[in-house]
């Protein structure tokens, strides 16, 4: 992976993107106090699926016709949003936001072992290689491999966000062999209708009828982590992956957790143990080292 120089714009947009998914820890397990995971996920998906829509159709892009690229759709929904989603959201009701957040970064490691198994292109190089055990490595340091021996419902939800992040790497390498001759909007449209398709009757027959008659607290969340953090951030990732590069998005997995650790003390009162943020060190470590921005610096 290569890196562009970013400019100021670049680097605003880049905090910004953190920011908003930062703050999408929180405003999930707001909503999570008076919905349950799977509601919280077909509301996040629907919502969002609309204002995208209503993007495509402001911007006039073409919809794609052939039934492969919808079916495409709705495996790319449920491994990108529905799946993952839910079990992170199931998991926030167990463990802190900022532990999510912090084991959610965790996402680049596996797409990087992944994309060394499916594709010839990405092999394990040196770096990479040292990377992903470092990522490892901090995983385990955050979530305490002795805390998984007593196998609680804590421990349980460790595994279901490190789950979700899996899942969100074989979405990586779904959308690489059958979405990339697609525009970035559409395939975000389409992904966002095929996990709606799969979450609003699955979160109905697990949890009951969706109601709207909810608490303004529980609205003012749902309306931040679908609208803004979802539909709005998928568009503003498009935008800084454009200025910035791939590479440089790095920094954004980085920047996530220290905001969401934050805003999980700050607004619910969380403590993480000491472990975790050695474990972030090392897993941040580990995926500075993955993009081979640290030995850049070492050789200049």
């Amino acid at each position: 992976m290569t890196q562009q120089s970013l400019s100021s714009r670049a680097w605003a947009e880049l905090a910004l993107l953190s920011l908003i998914w930062g703050g999408s820890f929180l405003s999930i397990r707001i909503a999570l106090d008076e919905v349950g995971p799977f509601t919280s996920v077909a509301h996040r998906t629907f919502w969002a699926m609309l204002l995208l829509w209503i993007y495509v159709a402001w911007s006039g892009l073409r919809l794609p016709r052939s039934p492969k690229v919808w079916g495409a759709f709705l495996v790319m929904g449920l491994l990108n949003n529905a799946i993952p989603f839910s079990l992170m959201a199931w998991g926030q009701l167990y463990i802190e936001t900022g532990l999510t957040s912090i084991l959610n970064a965790a996402t680049a490691i596996f797409g990087v072992v992944l994309a060394a198994v499916f594709f010839a292109d990405e092999r394990l190089t040196t770096n990479r290689l040292v990377g992903v055990c470092l990522g490892f490595l901090g995983v385990s340091i955050a979530i305490g491999l002795s805390n998984l021996a007593q196998f609680d419902l804590r421990s349980l939800a460790q595994i279901a966000v490190l789950g979700g992040t899996v899942s969100y790497a074989f979405a990586g390498i779904w959308a690489r062999k059958t979405l990339r001759a697609l525009p970035p909007q559409i395939a975000a449209a389409g992904m966002l209708t095929g996990s709606t398709i799969i979450m609003v009757p699955a979160a109905w027959i697990l949890e009951g009828p969706i109601s709207l008659a909810l608490q303004t607290d529980t609205i003012l969340a749902i309306a931040y982590y679908a609208i803004i953090a979802t539909a709005g951030a998928y568009l503003l990732y498009y935008r800084v992956l454009a200025m910035a590069g791939s590479g440089n998005l790095m920094l954004c997995t980085l920047l996530i957790a220290p905001i969401a650790i934050l805003l999980g003390a700050v607004f619910l009162g969380e403590a993480l143990q000491p472990q975790a943020y050695l474990g972030f060190a090392v897993l941040g470590l580990g995926l500075l080292i993955l993009d081979g921005r640290i030995l850049r610096l070492i050789r200049r």
